[in-house]
């Protein structure tokens, strides 16, 4: 590991508002702060956002300078990249935004039901190869339900079309509610009519601008998860990305997956 990754990681062990645990297992126990991330946390009743995958966390520390009076978690299990946008938050004083270093497949074990108001998945591996992975499957769609509040918000951001397409699919087929939905965000801003959105969906990562230098279009998508109802996966089959990554190939020789 390199002197500079070592440094970020001693940085993000000493910052109190980052928290990690990234050792959990299916069988680990729940986490101390499960249920008390107002009270012992924030030390604040206000809403609680998460977005997962926050990478360097861009997205969730520009929510936090536009609305000071919520409270957002950036969760990644990568401390290296984490340590930006945790750095950016204490510096500029941010106590709304917090980070949790953990793989989200166990997010279930940190949050209490009812704790989690919304939650933002910003250009996430669409893991084209395994339904179970995609932030959007069911799989995931329950495990939010166990903390989400009942018709909590569900925001996704993306360069894929396969995962706008997948999770479309699932959206529709499980008849969600939708709030908002583009193919092209930044050239159908003008349908969304809330200056507050807007300013949002305005909000650029890393990897977003680089997807934008290439020529691709941002697809976004805007539902509610009721609690109520069986979910079920769609049965399709969907053209697989062209790519997977900057500059890298998509990982499998398939046209299409499920």
């Amino acid at each position: 590991m390199s002197k500079n990754k070592l440094s970020k990681f001693s940085d993000m062990a000493s910052y109190s508002h980052v928290v990690e645990a990234p050792f959990q297992t299916p069988s680990s126990e729940r986490h101390p702060l499960y249920g008390k991330w107002h009270s012992d946390f924030f030390h604040n009743d206000r809403p609680i956002v998460l977005e997962l995958g926050c990478g360097r966390g861009e997205y969730c520390v520009g929510l936090g300078r536009m609305f000071p009076h919520v409270n957002f978690i950036g969760v990644d299990i990568k401390g290296a990249r984490m340590w930006s946008g945790a750095t950016e938050a204490l510096r500029d004083g941010l106590t709304n935004v917090g980070f949790l270093r953990t793989h989200i497949e166990f997010i279930h074990n940190f949050f209490a039901p009812g704790e989690v108001a919304e939650i933002w998945l910003t250009f996430s591996d669409p893991q084209m190869k395994k339904v179970s992975k995609r932030l959007t499957s069911t799989f995931f769609l329950n495990r939010y339900r166990q903390f989400l509040i009942d018709g909590g918000i569900i925001h996704l951001k993306t360069d894929s079309n396969f995962l706008f397409t997948y999770t479309d699919f699932v959206v529709r087929t499980n008849r969600l509610p939708v709030l908002f939905q583009t193919a092209d965000l930044y050239h159908t801003l003008d349908a969304e009519t809330d200056p507050a959105v807007r300013s949002i969906l305005g909000i650029h990562t890393y990897y977003e601008d680089q997807w934008l230098s290439r020529g691709l279009t941002i697809k976004y998508l805007k539902f509610r998860l009721p609690q109520e109802g069986v979910l079920q996966e769609p049965d399709v089959e969907i053209e697989m990305d062209s790519y997977r990554s900057y500059n890298r190939s998509k990982r499998s020789g398939c046209d299409t997956s499920k």
